[in-house]
This record gives structure tokens, sequence and C-alpha cells, in this order.
């Protein structure tokens, strides 16, 4: 039951994506004001527990918060958290793609490399380099030596 719900909306949200990867500025808005109702959500909900906290343990409160009802901070955080997670932004908007990346490789972050490693993983990248040259200069020669041939 539980992994029918998870698998329809994986489809949901990849039905969304694929939609808004055509319109890329729509797709950022969307992403940019889920981001900033979730930070709104987290804020005013926040500001919310800490009143209630301050104002039951003393009776004296710097937050005025008389005006706002219970569930703004609350709403804003589902309705932020929910956008995100239809555009498939959740996860990379906080996290960032390199991080996850390196994570699923079971890389360490560039923070905790020694000196050395990093030397060495350039090393590596400049000889990966120089062979996709090698291999591009290999491939035009015999792009070359066919269309030659051809009468």
């Amino acid at each position: 039951m539980f992994k029918r719900i998870i698998d329809y909306f994986d489809k949901l949200e990849d039905r969304i994506r694929r939609k808004l990867s055509r319109k890329p500025l729509l797709y950022a808005f969307i992403g940019g004001v889920g981001a900033v109702l979730f930070w709104r959500g987290v804020w005013h909900t926040t500001d919310f527990i800490m009143s209630e906290i301050f104002r039951a343990s003393s009776g004296n409160s710097s937050l005025n918060l008389e005006g706002m009802p219970w569930w703004d901070g609350a709403s804003s955080l589902v309705i932020g958290s929910v956008m995100l997670l239809m555009t498939g932004a959740f996860v990379s908007s906080f996290i960032g793609n390199e991080i996850i990346i390196t994570g699923l490789k079971g890389e360490k972050k560039i923070a905790e490399k020694t000196e050395m490693e990093v030397i060495k993983e350039i090393e590596e990248t400049g000889k990966l380099k120089q062979q996709v040259r090698e291999i591009s200069s290999r491939l035009s020669t015999i792009v070359d030596l066919f269309s030659a041939k051809k009468p």
C-alpha cells in the first residue's frame, strides 16, 4: 500500500518535471517560490514555537506574533515542501548535485581530502583528457581515410 503511494507520487513528479523542463523560466519560478515558502514556513513555525515557549515560561516575549494564526508558518512549510517535491527540486535545492554524486560514488568531500589526494585526482583528470584527445585524433584520421576512399 505504502509502496503504491510512493510510486504514484514518483511518477507524478516525473510528469511534472518533464513538462516544466520545456519551460525553464516557469520551472525556475516555481522552484524559487517553493524554496521561499519552505524557508518562510520554517522561520514562522520556529518563531511561533519559541513565542509559545517563552510566553509559557516567563510571560514576556520579544516576538510579536499576536496577529498571526498558528497555522501560518505550518501551511507555508507544507505548500513550499509540496512545490519543491513535485518539481524535483527539494533535494537539489538544499544539498546540491555534487554532494549527492560524491555520496553515491563513496568519495570524500574536497575539504576532507589531503593535498596529495587532490593533486593525484588532478593528474588523473589530466591523463583522461589526454586520452580523449588521442582518441579524438585517431577517430578524425579514420573518418578522413574512409571519406577519401569513397568515389
